[in-house]
């Protein structure tokens, strides 16, 4: 998908993308696979030094369905220690490069996954998602990436952040080729050709005026009318209380090997209260009942991944992690299915990405639809 919007990498070494590749790569379709999924019999690190050494016995389940289909892993990708974070500056082993926006952030935490097609080092990649960590880096780099709808993908052999925030998911050039994916990755999984649909669009008045534009013109293309969807609020204590479930015993004998950043958050997770994660965990339900009904009588939403293009790499991933994952983060909590898409040049003549969201268990409508609005765009109709 980069490739039509005339960016050209100039990304010399693949180390800060690829953290370690097989011996031998045979035929199929070339599959790059996000280095928090276990590959048996090659080195799998969760993005953290603590496993630099670890090499699983067998693979994870969405790995061998993938490879069973005919997909080659190619190479396991860097991202956000231990997928922690949006931005894929891991300083263990490095800075997941941008390959269509040198100096600007590939995004995170399934970054090297997104980079690596970016860069054409693969046809496919398998990324997770838990705030926004397969879309937020296909917005960055220029591609697609789609969350399913929560526990459609299996995520056996695959190291948790948030388990009830947690999505597998694919991440390609095209939707077409997510939609591949995913009949591999989902039994009886079928495609379904698009019917007449209801759509709402939502949120564009909080983005960057050429990225709004973007994403209303794509809108338009579906006859979707606005619809006041509300914001996620009061439910990142649920998300941390979460986390430090998964990193309680791990943290305890091992901060001083955590990376700095990510040592900062595990602490404010560990920190939380019971009462302030129930509070949380209440507000998460009532906000499902809220966009519920929002919804009702629409069959599709088109909101955008990001309010702006790939930004700057920041100082600190804190100073800039509410700000990008403000319009991702409430379909993890919805586990509702959610495509990143491509939509036009935006700001700096970087691209602006929508999301196309739908109802559980309408992963094929959105893809079915998504691959339609993808055609619309590309003959340059919006």
């Amino acid at each position: 998908m980069w490739r039509r919007y005339g960016f050209v990498s100039d990304h010399s070494s693949n180390d800060a993308i690829f953290l370690t590749r097989p011996t031998h790569v045979g035929g199929g379709i070339r599959l790059a696979v996000k280095d928090l999924f276990d590959t048996a019999g090659l080195t799998t690190t969760y993005g953290s030094i603590l496993f630099a050494d670890h090499v699983p016995a067998r693979s994870a389940e969405a790995v061998g369905r993938l490879e069973s289909a005919g997909y080659s892993n190619v190479g396991k990708t860097n991202l956000h220690e231990f997928a922690y974070g949006v931005t894929s500056q891991n300083p263990h082993f490095g800075t997941v490069p941008n390959p269509i926006a040198p100096g600007r952030i590939a995004g995170g935490s399934s970054g090297g996954s997104a980079a690596a097609l970016a860069a054409g080092l693969a046809d496919a990649a398998l990324g997770t998602d838990s705030g926004g960590s397969i879309r937020i880096p296909a917005a960055c780099c220029g591609v697609v990436g789609f969350k399913p709808t929560y526990g459609l993908v299996s995520l056996d052999g695959c190291f948790p952040l948030a388990p009830t925030f947690d999505h597998a998911g694919p991440m390609a050039r095209s939707v077409g080729e997510c939609a591949a994916m995913m009949e591999a990755l989902v039994p009886g999984f079928e495609p379904r050709a698009p019917r007449e649909i209801a759509v709402g669009v939502a949120w564009t008045e909080h983005c960057d005026p050429l990225v709004a534009q973007r994403v209303r013109g794509s809108a338009a293309l579906l006859g979707a009318r606005p619809v006041d969807l509300p914001l996620a609020e009061g439910l990142g204590q649920a998300f941390m209380g979460e986390v430090a479930g998964v990193h309680r015993h791990l943290f305890a004998e091992n901060a001083d090997q955590y990376g700095e950043g990510l040592r900062t958050k595990i602490e404010r997770c560990l920190a939380l209260t019971e009462a302030e994660i129930d509070i949380s965990s209440r507000a998460r339900s009532a906000y499902a009942e809220r966009c519920e009904a929002v919804i009702e009588g629409l069959d599709l939403l088109i909101v955008p991944t990001l309010a702006f293009v790939a930004p700057p790499l920041p100082d600190s991933e804190l100073d800039v992690r509410e700000e990008i994952i403000r319009f991702t983060f409430p379909f993890n909590a919805l586990g509702w299915p959610a495509l990143a898409l491509p939509c036009g040049l935006a700001e700096d003549g970087l691209p602006a990405s929508l999301q196309l969201v739908g109802r559980p268990g309408d992963d094929a409508l959105v893809l079915a639809v998504g691959s339609m609005l993808e055609a619309s765009l590309e003959r340059g109709t919006a």
